[in-house]
């Protein structure tokens, strides 16, 4: 297996170059715009702990909405089935930031990874930490095995500059009753988590939890629980990836994680999770080189839920 993964892997750098300059970086984001378009990284973290990796694969970038897990997964371990009160767990079918479909469902977001849904999990998890963004930043710091993963600030920034809708999204939650803190705390707890700057390697190595029934990657404990850990995974499969994510069950058939920096994160259970990175996206805001690398590499192990 370990030469398999290594000789396919080998292979994925000229996969990808064909579909170089499809795409663009995220531009409504300034500090995102400004990433060199050519970068690709792949890494693969494996359940008895191989690690694998390619090109860029160790250049930090700007995970984006790859934190919606992350909140999520600790969003769940606090507050158990009661979180699904607050958020659905149906695919959206429209923008990650809609509006409207709030105003049609009074207040309750499709999904927690759509950005309605983070900033309930948000809310939630203000409920639980004392200091919420360096509680967050240890938990992924320990999933990763890395204490030098850390805020972007400059990309923070970027986003509170630039947050008028999620400040919108926040304050329509809050008239529906189904947001309970201060929305300028929520809100700035929310732009801290994507601005989280980690590689591909830290990624896959993180995301190993969901891998191995909710263990953690570099402790003896409990991330979730295997059932919570199996929701996750369901909830990436159907809803991980905006609304592409037909696309990606049809290509890739993998649970997968989505962020407009162009990370992406893929998990074979009970075998090993993989981090892609390549910044230019396609319309529906997920890397171009990213989708291609994961299908391809699909393709050539076999690999898939289905």
């Amino acid at each position: 297996m370990e030469r398999n993964i290594e000789e396919i892997l080998a292979l994925v750098s000229g996969v990808v170059a064909d579909v170089q300059g499809q795409g663009k970086p995220a531009d409504y984001i300034p500090a995102l715009s400004e990433v060199d378009r050519s970068k690709f990284g792949m890494a693969i973290s494996t359940v008895d702990g191989r690690d694998f990796v390619i090109g860029d694969a160790e250049k930090r970038f700007s995970i984006q909405s790859i934190s919606k897990v992350f909140c999520l997964s600790m969003a769940i371990h606090y507050s158990g089935e009661a979180l699904f009160e607050r958020v659905g767990v149906e695919p959206s079918g429209t923008p990650f930031n809609s509006l409207s479909q709030l105003d049609y469902e009074n207040g309750l977001p499709r999904n927690p990874f759509i950005n309605s849904g983070a900033l309930v999990t948000s809310d939630i998890l203000l409920e639980h930490l004392g200091s919420p963004n360096q509680d967050f930043l240890d938990f992924v710091r320990g999933l990763s095995n890395n204490i030098d993963v850390h805020y972007d600030e400059r990309v923070y920034r970027s986003e509170f500059d630039h947050g008028n809708r999620n400040a919108a999204l926040c304050h329509y939650l809050k008239s529906f009753g189904n947001i309970k803190n201060d929305i300028s705390r929520i809100l700035d707890f929310y732009f801290y988590q994507c601005s989280l700057s980690m590689s591909c390697i830290d990624l896959a190595r993180a995301f190993r939890f969901l891998a191995q029934d909710g263990a953690h990657p570099f402790r003896e404990e409990e991330v979730v629980s295997r059932l919570q850990a199996r929701r996750i995974n369901s909830l990436m499969m159907t809803c991980g990836t905006y609304d592409e994510a037909g696309e990606f069950a049809f290509r890739v058939g993998l649970p997968c994680k989505s962020g407009v920096g162009g990370g992406i994160v893929a998990i074979m259970p009970g075998e090993m999770s993989i981090c892609v990175w390549g910044p230019e996206l396609g319309a529906k805001g997920n890397s171009i080189a990213g989708m291609r690398a994961l299908e391809f590499f699909v393709q050539k192990t076999g690999h898939s839920v289905f």
